[in-house]
Formats: C-alpha cells, sequence, structure tokens
C-alpha cells in the first residue's frame, strides 16, 4: 500500500524535475556550450596533449549556469505573453505548472552560482562578460521585443557572447580572432531568428511582440536581415581559419546558408522559414566544428 500510495508523489517530483530543466532552456543551452568550447579551444595556447580539459570543464558548466538563470528568468518575466502564444504557452510558467516566485529565486540562484563559479574557478573576465550577457538579455533584449523590431540587434549582442567567454577562459584576454568567432555568432542569428520569426509572426503579434513590423512591411524586413546577415557571413567565416580543407568547407556551408535566405526572402513561405531554420542549426556546429579541425591540421 506505501508503495502504491508513493507513486503519484514520485511522479509529481519527476513532473517538477522536467518543468525545472525546461526552464533552462536546454535547446539554446546546448549550442551555448558548442560556443563556449570552440571559443576555449581555438583560445588555448597549449597543444592537445597538454590542453586543460578541467578548465574547459569549469568554464562550460559555469558558463551553462548563467545561460541557465537567464532562460528562467526571461521565461519569468515573459510568462503572461507565454501563455498567449502557442509555441510557448505549455511552458511549465506559461501553463502555470510552477509559481512564479519559485522561478525567479531559481533563475536567481542559477545566475549567480555560475557567475561566482567563473570568478572563482576561471578568472574575472570569463565572469564579467557572462554577468554582461545575463545583464543585457534581460534588460535590454526582452523588454526591447515589445517595443521594436530592432530588438533583434539587442538580442544578438549577448547571444554572441559565449565565444568570447571560452577565449577569454582560456586565454585570459581578447585577441581579434576571438572577435571574428563573435562577429561570426553575431550575424549567424539574424537569419535563424527570421526563420522562427516569420514561421510564428501571428503568435508573436497575438502577444503583443514586435518582432517584425506591422503590416506589408514585415517580409521586407524579414528578408533583408536576412540576406543582408547570411551574406557578410561569407566572408566573416573565411577569417576564421587558414587551411584549404576549411576555406572549402566554409565556402560552401555559407553559400549554402545564404542560398536558403534567399529562398526565405523571396519565397516567404512558413516552408522556406522552416528549412532555412533548419540550415541554421546545421550551418553553426559545423562551421565551428571546421575551425577546431583547422586548428589541429
Amino acid at each position: 500500500m506505501a508503495t502504491v500510495a508513493q507513486q503519484p508523489c514520485a511522479v509529481r517530483s519527476n513532473a517538477a524535475a522536467v518543468d525545472y530543466w525546461a526552464l533552462t532552456k536546454p535547446e539554446i543551452n546546448f549550442l551555448i556550450a558548442i560556443a563556449t568550447f570552440t571559443g576555449f579551444y581555438l583560445g588555448c595556447p597549449t597543444q592537445l596533449q597538454g590542453f586543460p580539459f578541467m578548465r574547459l570543464i569549469h568554464t562550460v558548466l559555469g558558463t551553462l549556469l548563467v545561460a541557465s538563470g537567464a532562460g528562467t528568468l526571461n521565461q519569468y518575466l515573459e510568462r503572461r505573453f507565454d501563455a498567449q502564444m502557442r509555441r510557448t504557452r505549455r511552458r511549465p510558467l506559461a501553463a502555470g505548472r510552477l509559481k512564479p516566485l519559485t522561478a525567479l529565486w531559481f533563475g536567481i540562484m542559477l545566475s549567480f552560482a555560475g557567475a561566482i563559479y567563473l570568478a572563482a574557478a576561471i578568472n574575472p573576465l570569463a565572469s564579467l562578460l557572462a554577468v554582461l550577457t545575463l545583464a543585457s538579455y534581460l534588460w535590454l533584449y526582452t523588454p526591447l521585443k515589445r517595443k521594436t523590431p530592432l530588438c533583434t540587434v539587442a538580442g544578438a549582442l549577448p547571444g554572441a557572447m559565449p565565444p568570447l567567454i571560452g577565449w577569454a577562459a582560456a586565454e585570459g584576454k581578447l585577441s581579434f580572432e576571438a572577435w571574428v568567432l563573435y562577429a561570426l555568432l553575431f550575424l549567424w542569428q539574424f537569419p535563424h531568428f527570421m526563420a522562427i520569426a516569420w514561421m510564428y509572426r501571428q503568435d508573436y503579434s497575438r502577444a503583443g511582440y514586435l518582432v517584425l513590423p506591422q503590416g506589408e512591411r514585415s517580409g521586407c524586413f524579414m528578408s533583408w536581415q536576412s540576406l543582408l546577415a547570411s551574406f557578410a557571413l561569407i566572408p566573416v567565416s573565411l577569417v576564421g581559419g587558414a587551411g584549404v580543407v576549411y576555406f572549402v568547407g566554409a565556402s560552401l556551408l555559407s553559400l549554402g546558408f545564404f542560398c536558403y535566405s534567399t529562398r526565405l526572402a523571396f519565397r516567404r513561405s512558413n516552408a522556406a522559414a522552416r528549412r532555412l531554420l533548419m540550415a541554421s542549426i546545421i550551418y553553426l556546429p559545423l562551421s565551428f566544428l571546421l575551425m577546431v579541425l583547422d586548428r589541429r591540421l
């Protein structure tokens, strides 16, 4: 009888754990981890034999703690608006499965833990960059989403920080190569987010988000943001490596990404937006992988 009575409690505990996990936005954290690793690896002066694996683990862990806190606090701030969107209404706070105050403290603790962890285990620069990312994401990008379509620019600034955090953790400073990584990730976000914004444009409009201009201008705005950023990625990506393999691979990836952006710009369909979204998810890890391999060759 006791075992049967305990089953509902176990189910509720598992469900709560899943909801807390969802608050951290794990799908975004996966890309953040890859970007942080790439920045650390490329910024590390030592060869593989003396590679500081524990320092890398500390760097990624601290960065993910701050990123998880940012994702949680973002959902806390936008919980009422998330409830109005089909895409986000099943999130834990929007659906009412978690109490807002509980989520608020959870996000604060994650953020503080990550910032302190980076400062203690890595260096103050990495911690400072993580804190700047958190602050600009919550206090600049999040409120601007309801005020201007240029919020994408404000969001891309902190969104491109993970490679800088990784590089700062490895080298203790930021060199020109670190800013190349930043530029690549900064530009990548525009076609990536424009694909999402176009697919869910009615959802965003219903919740009062101005990620796209109202009326007929929305298509033109989406097209230019996608095209200009993906076109600029072509020369920027070629600066990230020196070998022939990297040059060929980066050229093909960037040209392919630009083609998908062009299709969305001219067709302006949900199907084209979905293909661009998938292309963006493939493009970024493969570009970072080419950079890492180019460093080894």
